[in-house]
């Protein structure tokens, strides 16, 4: 009893702190703690981490905007396609054939992950932004988003290797500006997922608050890694989410449920 009472808080301080290091939302890892540790209904669980988002991404971006690692208009444009793309991505899910999908994007996870693990990306910066670019940010995010609203995955996962292998983005401030995007998704997303009721309020709160300190404590340490150990640890993180993807092609969601 007492272990499951403090399960919110050891499940925010983890998905805080990987949320800080990679710039991601951390639903790979909190979902499935809510759901095998709490006993949530899958779909329950989906909006009960993203409202927990709110206050660990908000404080992950707190820790890169301190080191200046973020990127607002690159953000914001991005932010603009996504919030586009994620209402259309959402619509399709029960249109198209989502498995094969599934496969191919987790296929494209683990060739992504080969080429952070054979060689640091030589980043050079983003430079000023012309309206090609704009264009180019825009339609990252369109992607961005329709993938993360038809397969279920955080769009950090999909956002930084292309700011980093496309844009030419310092791995810091692709994660900062990651978390700009993430923050008012996640806020979007739970607003939605609150009127459906499919939050707990209380238990993403508790996450929420747990994972404050911890995500700007990763935040701050995701400055100080090495290019080469921040390339390896973004790469497992990608083969962990390429392995999830996977796992729902053999055991997919209830009908109704979120993917």
């Amino acid at each position: 009893m007492t272990s499951a009472r403090w399960a919110p808080v050891y499940v925010g301080v983890a998905t805080g702190f990987m949320s800080g290091l990679f710039g991601v939302g951390g639903g790979i890892l909190m979902v499935p703690c809510l759901v095998l540790f709490l006993g949530m209904e899958q779909r329950r669980a989906h909006g009960t981490s993203l409202g927990a988002m709110v206050l660990i991404s908000a404080s992950a971006l707190g820790g890169f905007l301190l080191d200046g690692s973020v990127a607002w208009l690159g953000g914001l444009l991005i932010f603009t396609g996504s919030s586009a793309g994620v209402t259309v991505g959402t619509s399709l899910l029960n249109r198209v054939p989502i498995g094969p999908l599934r496969v191919g994007f987790a296929l494209l996870l683990l060739a992504t992950a080969a080429r952070f693990l054979l060689a640091v990306p030589d980043t050079g910066g983003h430079g000023d932004i012309s309206a090609a670019l704009a264009f180019a940010y825009i339609a990252c995010g369109v992607l961005t988003g329709l993938l993360s609203g038809m397969m279920g995955v955080g769009g950090g996962v999909i956002m930084i290797p292309a700011m980093i292998l496309l844009f030419g983005f310092a791995d810091p401030t692709a994660k900062g500006t990651s978390l700009l995007v993430i923050l008012p998704t996640s806020i979007i997303g739970t607003v939605r997922n609150r009127r459906s009721g499919n939050v707990d309020l209380r238990t993403a709160l508790a996450i929420g608050i747990s994972g404050v300190a911890s995500a700007f404590v990763g935040a701050l340490g995701a400055a100080e890694l090495s290019p080469r150990l921040s390339a390896t640890l973004f790469a497992l993180l990608l083969v962990a989410s390429a392995a999830q993807m996977l796992r729902r092609v053999k055991n997919p969601p209830a009908e109704g449920e979120a993917a």
